[in-house]
């Protein structure tokens, strides 16, 4: 490991300016005690007074390549030397070997690309796009879901994120997941997808314009659908005109051990979602890509959008450098290899501690669901909510140095898909202790 870089201020500092001048997002700000962060390579991150961290979320599941890689920092400079911006009215080469690039590595004939600032803004022009295209209004999206803080993508977030954004733009129907719960469990995917298609007879095929949706739902549990689902969701579509639209802002880039997550059941979406791994958030970055007769329909017809960071050239840079990455060390092989420890490790600690109810993963995908007991299945705290239990398992974890996402119930297991065998087994022995620890009380 490297020396250490340390900051001007301290981390009680950096923590005490932060809270006074600037916002956290979903908090009640008295409630917030954030981790001050002074620097960070590979899986690991570190304060100003040296504590290291082990990154088991990739930040926000979104740090693919790991933190510091000096490829990717590179290519920023270099292009900041280069052409820091110019307007999206503008052509760049950052921007025409970006849009190449993602063509080769997209599913099916998906090979047009409107870039965004970041995966919220992806959502939100995929529903203009849809509606454009179809001349419907209504979009389809699930309860379990997140698709991002912005106004749209607010509301087609089906968990109680979207609560407080109500009443918002209009059109939007949410159906349920194959996923009910961990007392309930799963449909089969013939069931869910009946219920989809009951849903869609309901509310009128010709007035819908989408049905948006991950492919393996990110922070509402990880959840990888029954085989059969997605294919069926394909064909529903099709059937009916209704676009497909794949949120594969946290699921692509390798985090299920594919290029993207709909390659797993070898779908093509009609229009499709990224941006984190995009880049691995070294700049922020967002696409929309879509099926080449999507864009065809705005050759001769207004395609009413913009932004004023539209293909910025430092971001179309970082994800170019970011893409070589991921090709150059054989990441996404490495997320499938290390996603196959990751499975072993979680069964372990089903097999090992009652109050383990469920794990799930797919690649380096993974999470865990804490129960009170294998009885009656009750979580470890309540929907939209926390409980002691889960404070303590939070706590320890921060205490051992394991940074990872702590929602309601659940916990995540999403390291950067260059970690070891080593650090994965290192993260595991602290989520073991942990557990044991939270069962004594």
């Amino acid at each position: 490991m490297a020396t250490l870089q340390t900051s001007a201020l301290t981390g009680e500092q950096i923590v005490d300016l932060t809270k006074t001048h600037t916002l956290f997002e979903w908090s009640a700000q008295s409630a917030v005690d954030p981790i001050p962060v002074a620097g960070a390579k590979g899986c690991w991150f570190w304060t100003p007074e040296g504590k290291r961290f082990l990154d088991f979320n990739s930040q926000l599941m979104c740090v693919n390549v790991g933190h510091g890689d000096a490829r990717v920092v590179r290519a920023i400079q270099q292009q900041a030397a280069t052409l820091a911006y110019a307007n999206p009215f503008m052509a760049t080469e950052p921007r025409a070997r970006l849009g190449k690039r993602l063509a080769g590595i997209a599913p099916g004939d998906i090979d047009v690309f409107f870039f965004t600032n970041g995966g919220a803004e992806a959502n939100e022009n995929a529903i203009k796009i849809a509606r454009l295209v179809t001349g419907r209004h209504k979009v389809l999206s699930f309860y379990r879901s997140y698709h991002g803080g912005t106004a749209g993508s607010m509301m087609l977030t089906g968990d109680p994120r979207r609560w407080a954004a109500e009443p918002g733009m209009p059109g939007v129907v949410h159906v349920l997941n194959p996923y009910h719960g961990i007392q309930r469990g799963w449909d089969t995917a013939e069931k869910a997808l009946a219920y989809l298609d009951e849903t869609i007879q309901l509310e009128g095929p010709q007035t819908i314009a989408a049905f948006v949706l991950e492919p393996v739902v990110g922070t509402n549990g990880v959840l990888i659908p029954p085989d059969g689902f997605l294919q069926g969701v394909r064909e529903l579509c099709t059937k009916h005109g209704i676009l497909m639209v794949c949120d594969e802002v946290m699921s692509g880039f390798g985090r299920t051990g594919e290029w993207f997550a709909v390659n797993h059941w070898k779908v093509v979406p009609d229009l499709m979602c990224m941006a984190k791994g995009l880049t691995s958030a070294y700049v922020p970055l967002g696409a929309v890509g879509m099926r080449r007769h999507i864009a065809d329909h705005f050759k001769d017809k207004v395609f009413y959008g913009g932004l004023t960071y539209n293909s910025h050239p430092l971001a179309c840079a970082a994800a170019l450098a970011t893409l070589d990455v991921y090709e150059e060390d054989r990441l996404i092989d490495n997320a499938r290899r290390m996603g196959a420890v990751m499975k072993e490790l979680l069964t372990q600690l089903e097999a090992k501690h009652e109050i383990v109810g469920a794990t799930r993963s797919i690649g380096l995908f993974g999470l865990v669901e804490l129960v009170k007991d294998r009885t009656s299945m009750e979580p470890l705290a309540p929907f939209n909510g926390t409980s002691d239990a889960m404070k303590r398992l939070s706590k320890f974890f921060r205490d051992e140095g394991l940074y990872t996402f702590v929602r309601w119930h659940t916990f995540f297991t999403n390291p950067p898909l260059c970690v070891t065998e080593e650090e994965m087994r290192k993260g595991f022995d602290i989520i073991d202790r942990a557990l044991t620890a939270n069962a004594r009380g």
